[in-house]
């Protein structure tokens, strides 16, 4: 009973000293969350590093950057690149944009779309990023046409033109400058690719089989039944594709023919001149950057994030 009793007289309003012993607390646990989750280190190349667990989780696009020959990987949370003769990933710059559209415009020069990271939403950016740029490798990215109106989720740069295929409305759209854009159709695609040698030469994987423009996505015609979901054309002008299944297809003047088989479902895909990269997901659900140097024969993984 005493001690009951001693209980229930401790409930007097606590003293000023103890409130702001508690607030000095909560402030300490807030503080080492917050510096949990952003905390940055830079390593001797000068590229940043995020301490987080995200990683080239989901992958939008592959390119390769011509001014180191990195391959640049655009991803959900942010972009890394893959050192030429490297196979470690590192962040680049401190975004963690979701870039779903993205394409490689010249030496350290991307284009982009997709949406902004948390600190990009307090800083005023809108949920559709249009077309934005980075002119230093992605460590920076601007805006430059399209913002809060288009949400790209494949960009090509070619023949001096970026092609654009806009998820919210289908719109194939077609831009000069980058900054006036025109709508040259509304189709249904998972991806396209623009012929190396004919700018109005446009291939595009729909959920009805591959489509053929002939007048740069005026219009287009259902050329063959193959199901693919990425498409990638090499300057050598090889066109290669994949299905949702993995299986890699090469395409001559007889049609699509398969060549070999990835461990999962393709996010990206990118064909150079003697190199095929990809993007997938392998039976245990993580996400690998795979490379082919026989035609997509076999597959070797150059890159995988750490299982959670």
């Amino acid at each position: 009973m005493a001690a009951r009793t001693t209980r229930q007289n401790s409930s007097r309003p606590p003293s000023g000293k103890e409130l702001a012993l508690v607030f000095a607390a909560a402030v300490v646990v807030v503080a080492i969350v917050v510096f949990v989750g952003i905390r940055v280190t830079d390593d001797d190349s000068g590229s940043a590093q995020r301490d987080d667990a995200y990683g080239v989780s989901h992958v939008h696009g592959l390119g390769i950057n011509p001014a180191d020959e990195s391959l640049v990987v655009a991803t959900h949370y942010g972009s890394f690149r893959i050192p030429a003769g490297s196979d470690d990933a590192e962040r680049i710059g401190y975004s963690l944009q979701d870039t779903m559209g993205f394409t490689v415009a010249g030496p350290d020069r991307f284009l982009g779309s997709g949406h902004p990271d948390m600190a990009g939403r307090r800083a005023g950016q809108p949920g559709q990023l249009g077309l934005i740029e980075s002119t230093d490798g992605g460590a920076s990215w601007t805006s430059l046409s399209l913002s809060g109106a288009v949400d790209f989720h494949g960009l090509a740069y070619a023949h001096g033109l970026i092609y654009g295929w806009d998820s919210g409305t289908g719109r194939f759209m077609v831009s000069t400058d980058r900054i006036e854009w025109e709508t040259r159709s509304t189709v249904d695609v998972s991806g396209f690719a623009v012929d190396p040698a004919d700018a109005d030469h446009v291939i595009a994987a729909s959920p009805v089989g591959v489509l053929d423009s002939s007048d740069g996505g005026r219009t287009w015609s259902r050329v063959d039944g193959t199901m693919l979901v990425a498409l990638s054309w090499s300057q050598t002008g090889d066109l290669w594709g994949a299905d949702a299944s993995g299986a890699v297809y090469h395409n001559d003047s007889t049609g699509w023919s398969r060549t070999g088989q990835l461990p999962g479902e393709p996010q990206a895909l990118l064909a150079t001149i003697d190199t095929l990269y990809a993007a997938a997901h392998d039976s245990d659900g993580l996400t690998g950057i795979y490379r082919s140097t026989d035609s997509g024969a076999t597959w070797e993984l150059q890159y995988q994030d750490a299982a959670p």
